[in-house]
């Protein structure tokens, strides 16, 4: 496939519905346990796989057509299979408990075995925009049947707190609840596939972009540490994640202003939630900000929305004492510690990983990337092992160059 096609398709649909779209570009140009919460959590009978509901299909014929009317510069014989697209619900755990989470799953209908590819999206907010609430007839839908067409097997997870997990706030930057319910996922996939006569080959790449990034990191470093059975990870494209949450922090505490402060809202909400610290908001936030936030995380309000709601000025947003003493007051070591906790400075990758990061970033700095890189290799990390691109670009428009450099690789791993 030419990139031309691949990045024209970029521009048109990335602002429709968020990050997520970007699979769809990748696919087309590539035809491809149980344990405790701080493994790879999952029923007690090591089944993941709930239920599985049909969404959409249709045939490489009709995809050709498409393409052909697309006016784009695709060839339409990439599209090789019939395709089905499930809403999945699958089991996970979360606090120890058994939990429901779900996501999308597009299998080519085809007797060749495939490859997997999970791509995790960037961070959402509304509840209207996790992959599996897309209807039938949205364009992202449709997308995802491409994926298929073109022979893998394509993994959309919603991540806990949105789809089939609304009951619960999104653990936001949480690592251990962040990787486990990828790799539930990965494992309910399976089931599915072997259930729809899907052969997997046993391939599994990684991809993210933003929160996808991060999420793509803490999945292959839990993969790395605790295995995956029946998968053999080949490779993963972290893009432009908040890897050493420390490092943001600290770089947040620095500057006037921050544009994006539903961010650290976020974050310190999921915190909040996650450690039972009761005080965390209130210790962190002035007023009226504090009281404001709980409410401003109900999955009918977009980032948009969220951040009209709080106040870019950082001394207006945060508390002074927080500013100066969060690392020598004793009082705020649990948030310290829960920074560095949920961080992803503290392993040595021995499978291939391609970090990107764009120059101009201003929502997640590049030397983030930078530093993180540096601590990994400091680990023991070989620089054949893992590699870092420096993208030209805004933490938005570095996402074209991204993408560019991920078909690239893909295609060299194929």
């Amino acid at each position: 496939m030419m990139k031309s096609a691949v990045l024209t398709i970029i521009m048109r649909c990335f602002w429709c519905r968020g990050i997520h779209l970007i699979i769809l570009v990748i696919l087309l140009c590539w035809a491809s346990g149980c344990s405790d919460d701080n493994g790879n959590p999952g029923p007690a009978d090591e089944r993941f796989l709930v239920s599985a509901e049909f969404v959409y299909s249709t045939t490489a014929q009709q995809l050709k057509l498409l393409a052909q009317l697309s006016g784009l510069d695709v060839d339409p014989n990439e599209f090789l299979y019939d395709i089905e697209i499930y809403k999945v619900t699958y089991a996970t755990l979360l606090n120890g408990n058994t939990i429901n989470a779900s996501g999308l799953i597009a299998l080519p209908q085809t007797n060749q075995e495939v490859g997997m590819l999970s791509f995790q999206h960037g961070t959402i907010t509304n509840y209207s925009d996790a992959p599996s609430d897309f209807s039938p007839s949205d364009y992202n839908t449709i997308s995802y049947a491409a994926m298929a067409s073109v022979g893998f097997i394509g993994i959309i997870p919603d991540y806990l707190g949105f789809g089939s997990s609304t009951s619960v706030l999104h653990p936001y930057y949480v690592e251990d609840l962040t990787a486990s319910a990828i790799i539930d996922m990965l494992k309910a996939a399976t089931e599915l596939a072997q259930q729809s006569n899907v052969a997997f080959n046993g391939k599994l790449f990684l991809a993210g972009y933003s929160e996808g990034g991060y999420a793509t990191m803490a999945a292959h470093k839990s993969i790395e540490e605790d295995g995956l059975e029946g998968f053999t990870l080949v490779a993963s494209f972290p893009g432009a994640g908040a890897y050493d949450l420390k490092g943001v922090q600290e770089h947040i505490f620095g500057l006037e202003d921050y544009e994006d402060p539903h961010y650290l809202a976020y974050i310190a909400r999921a915190y909040q939630i996650h450690y039972q610290h009761t005080d965390l908001l209130t210790d962190f936030f002035n007023e009226p900000y504090a009281s404001r936030i709980p409410g401003l995380f109900d999955g009918q309000k977009g980032s948009g929305e969220i951040n009209a709601q709080l106040t870019t000025k950082i001394s207006d947003l945060i508390q002074q004492d927080v500013l100066t003493n969060i690392d020598s007051d004793p009082d705020y070591a649990y948030l310290v510690e829960a920074f560095n906790e949920n961080s992803l400075i503290d392993w040595t990758p021995e499978i291939q990983m391609f970090m990107y990061h764009g120059l101009a970033d201003e929502t997640v700095p590049y030397q983030n990337s930078v530093d993180t890189f540096n601590k990994l290799l400091a680990n023991g990390t070989s620089t054949s092992v893992l590699s870092l691109t420096a993208l030209e670009g805004t933490h938005s428009s570095a996402i074209e160059p991204y993408i560019a450099a991920l078909i690239e690789k893909l295609l060299s791993l194929k």
